[in-house]
This record gives C-alpha cells, sequence and structure tokens, in this order.
C-alpha cells in the first residue's frame, strides 16, 4: 500500500517477519510485539520456516533434466515438457495426485496444483528425495555441484 503526503511517497510495510532460531531472536521478536502500538488491530501468525531461495533452485537442475531427457504423453501425444510443466507433475505425484481438477473456460480441464514455495524445511529434504528417486527410476541424470547437494540438509 502506498500513500501519499505533502507529495513524498511513504511506503507502508505489509508485514513483518522475525525468524527466531536462539534466545536473542526470541527476546527480540517479544520486545517487537512488546512495543506495538495497541490502537490498531494487528496479527501474529507463528509459523515453520518454509523453504529458502537456496532450496527453490536446488530442485531446478534436476526438473530441467527431466525437462531435457523424458518425453510425456499430452492430449495423446509424446511431448517435451518445460522444467515449470515437469514440477506440477512431479509436485502432484509428491503429495500423492491429491490435487483438484477444474473445469476449464473453453471447457478444457485446469489442474489445481500444489505449490513448493508453501514447503516447510522439514518437508523440503523429503521433496528432494523424492524427485532423486523419481529420476533415478526413470534414468534421468542429473548434474548436481557439491554445493546443490548440500542444500538438500
Amino acid at each position: 500500500m502506498v500513500w501519499f503526503k505533502n507529495r513524498k511517497t511513504i511506503i507502508k510495510p505489509l508485514k513483518t517477519i522475525l525468524k527466531i532460531s536462539d534466545k536473542q531472536s526470541q527476546d527480540y521478536a517479544v520486545h517487537v510485539i512488546k512495543t506495538l502500538s495497541i490502537d490498531k488491530q494487528m496479527q501474529i501468525t507463528i509459523e515453520p520456516e518454509t523453504r529458502t531461495t537456496q532450496n527453490n533452485k536446488a530442485q531446478w537442475p534436476i526438473l530441467n533434466a527431466f525437462a531435457e531427457q523424458l518425453l510425456w504423453p499430452v492430449n495423446g501425444a509424446m511431448t517435451r515438457l518445460t522444467g515449470e510443466e515437469w514440477k506440477h507433475i512431479l509436485t502432484a505425484a509428491y503429495r500423492q495426485e491429491m490435487a483438484r481438477v477444474a473445469q476449464g473456460l473453453d471447457g478444457g480441464m485446469v489442474l489445481l496444483g500444489h505449490r513448493t514455495r508453501e514447503f516447510k524445511k522439514s518437508e523440503w529434504s523429503d521433496w528432494m528425495e523424492f524427485l532423486q528417486s523419481v529420476a533415478a527410476d526413470r534414468s534421468i541424470k542429473i548434474p548436481l555441484s557439491k554445493s546443490q547437494a548440500a542444500v538438500y540438509e
């Protein structure tokens, strides 16, 4: 949300994220909460940390390897898919294909899938193991550096 005041732009932050990993960061979070203004309603959500940008980057060599090495049936024809399209297929399989299907505007079908950005850190290593397992089952060769391999942890 952007507010204009005296021809100067003031940007109001939409939210603040505090990562709590030790006593000092926990104390800081308590301090921030205690100093909040009570004349307007606020909402505080506490949840496990989601995957990092580095985690996200680690999946792309695998997804792109699928895209480069494997054809897949689409509308009755064997087709080369993009890494993003493989991400949709593999995420649905990882979630045991519990995605919902909706009718498209022109009568086609639209898969309402899951998003990896919603994965918590605790789930991320299982996702990466799943990708490697499916790749191995389908003889997909994955180019990984040592630094990429370290991201699975």
